[in-house]
């Protein structure tokens, strides 16, 4: 883990995706973060030492979606299919498939292993698998404002987590789509799906991936900016939010609630979702694991000779 120090930074962005604005000032406690998002090889030896079995390798409660087909309650995770050509960037549909048979350890679908994956982050993990993890090994998950103090690397205000350029003199940076999302990939990266971590520079932190390769789980219920300026993110001040508040507006009759996730993925590409920046956010329901989406973990307030690095 990395010790990320006590510090005020702004947070948001006020010239990007209007759920980042406002930017605003945040002071955020002292706090240690992992270096790196969960592998497959650290979520195998929790599954291993608890038997846990994750959301997607679970039918899903009955009472919790009523009125859902029977065949859509079996154990199912989320997948990007790659269409062959040119899709509707309005309909997600042309390349999400909800996937029987995906998850955590077939992470690129039903017939995969994790046979040369166990460095890769783990994905098709919920919130609540990520909290299980966390609460198993003694930690937590960051709060918004703690990942994005941490991705930021000391370098407030910065467009990226390594500085203002996406790829400075041509190089790839983090594991994003290069090309035109979501049929046409360059592969300029190396990489089609997640990568290794630590594929790529670290931040001024000494943290790696803190953009693209997987979303990471924040703490956080999901919120406009504009409710919670004034609020800083500290355990004892919380920036507030509820699980009600944070349900989609444009569903109603879907009360799933949301948490933030933050860092994007390698599946974020210049003309659609560009969102392999600190400041950027999404909202991720609580109930849904996909293919690029995992996490990391912190501890708060122990003394400094208490861990190793």
């Amino acid at each position: 883990m990395v010790c990320i120090p006590a510090g005020t930074f702004v947070m948001g962005s006020n010239h990007h995706y209007p759920e980042e604005a406002p930017a605003h000032a945040v002071r955020v406690r002292g706090f240690w973060i992992d270096r790196y998002a969960v592998t497959n090889a650290e979520f195998k030896r929790f599954v291993d030492a608890t038997g846990y079995r994750t959301s997607a390798e679970r039918p899903a409660n009955p009472d919790d979606y009523p009125g859902a087909q029977p065949d859509m309650l079996a154990p199912a995770s989320v997948m990007f299919a790659k269409p062959p050509r040119r899709v509707d960037l309005r309909n997600h549909y042309n390349w999400w498939v909800y996937t029987r048979g995906a998850d955590w350890r077939h992470p690129r679908g039903p017939e995969s292993t994790l046979d040369g994956l166990w460095d890769h982050p783990v994905v098709h993990v919920t919130y609540d698998d990520a909290l299980r993890y966390a609460r198993w090994a003694g930690k937590d998950l960051p709060t918004e404002a703690e990942w994005e103090f941490a991705a930021r690397g000391g370098i407030d205000g910065a467009e990226f987590v390594w500085g203002d350029q996406l790829a400075p003199g041509g190089k790839p940076m983090a594991n994003t789509w290069q090309g035109e999302f979501p049929w046409h990939n360059l592969l300029e990266d190396g990489y089609e799906w997640t990568a290794p971590v630590g594929s790529f520079p670290p931040n001024g932190y000494g943290l790696f991936d803190m953009a693209g390769n997987v979303w990471e789980w924040t703490r956080d219920w999901y919120q406009d900016h504009s409710k919670i300026v004034k609020a800083c993110c500290t355990l004892d001040n919380p920036r507030g939010g509820s699980a009600d508040a944070s349900t989609d507006a444009r569903t109603p009759q879907i009360k799933i609630p949301r948490k933030v996730m933050k860092g994007g993925s390698f599946l974020c590409a210049p003309n659609y979702c560009r969102r392999y920046r600190p400041a950027a956010r999404m909202a991720q329901p609580v109930d849904t694991s996909t293919c690029h989406v995992g996490f990391r973990c912190v501890i708060r307030e122990i003394a400094h000779d208490a861990i190793q690095t």
